[in-house]
């Protein structure tokens, strides 16, 4: 794995992510771990290690799946170079969580990343053939079982929203609605129920802002470059944190 290009600007140890927990985790409101061993993992994660946080999530065994699943999708989906290494680690990730839901039904990461894994698979083989194979029901489906077993999952909400999106933006919104349930409305009211949840949050004004584009047609939609504007001014908390605002900036550059 390529390394996080800004390595020792987030200092994270065991004790500081315990203390900061609830702002690190208000998109996934995961659990906070009481095994050492697994929030040190974390701390590998918030600090933009991510192979590491894989490889030792992995090591855990159960207990580390989610931060393992979470490491390598961040990775995937904001520095791996290649195409066809995104792609193999998405569908990687895919299967373990849905192996994980199979063993844990009741945790909502495991629904929650391996929709969006298999989100992002999608968008990388183009969302139309996702459809075509089946996977828009699979990623629904799996972001409502997100939110039944955790409402608070704001970044579920970005996800489902972004379904919506996707879907009306490529097959249209009549299609859409009849085919796959997707609606404009229900969509955004999505993205702002994430930006209710955490407020703080670079990655929902990104998804907002994307799905506006595609929900209105508009790619100068002034709501969406005022949420690109909020996204890049945010102070990123930890690595995965500042990767989202600087693509928000990147966005803006365009």
């Amino acid at each position: 794995m390529d390394p996080f290009p800004f390595i020792g600007a987030y200092v994270y140890d065991t004790g500081c992510v315990a203390q900061h927990w609830k702002r690190l985790h208000a998109g996934d409101a995961e659990p906070m771990p009481g095994d050492d061993a697994v929030l040190q993992a974390w701390a590998h994660f918030h600090n933009g290690f991510f192979q590491s946080a894989l490889e030792s999530g992995l090591d855990l065994g159960p207990a580390g799946v989610t931060v393992a699943n979470k490491a390598c999708c961040v990775y995937a989906n904001y520095l791996e170079p290649s195409e066809k290494s995104r792609l193999d680690l998405f569908l990687e990730t895919a299967e373990r969580a849905r192996m994980q839901a199979t063993i844990e039904p009741l945790n909502p990461a495991a629904w929650y990343w391996q929709a969006y894994a298999l989100g992002r698979y999608s968008q990388g083989i183009s969302v139309a053939k996702a459809l075509a194979e089946g996977l828009g029901q699979r990623i629904r489906a799996a972001l409502e079982e997100t939110l039944r077993l955790q409402p608070l999952h704001a970044d579920a909400h970005v996800a489902l929203g972004a379904f919506h999106a996707e879907v009306i933006d490529k097959v249209g919104p009549l299609i859409g609605r009849m085919t796959y349930g997707a609606r404009k409305d229900v969509g955004l009211a999505m993205y702002r129920k994430a930006l209710v949840l955490n407020p703080d949050s670079a990655m929902a004004r990104l998804e907002y802002a994307r799905g506006l584009v595609m929900l209105e047609g508009n790619p100068d939609s002034p709501e969406a470059t005022r949420l690109y504007e909020q996204a890049a001014a945010i102070e990123p908390m930890d690595a995965k944190e500042r990767l989202d605002r600087d693509l928000a900036q990147a966005e803006l550059g365009d």
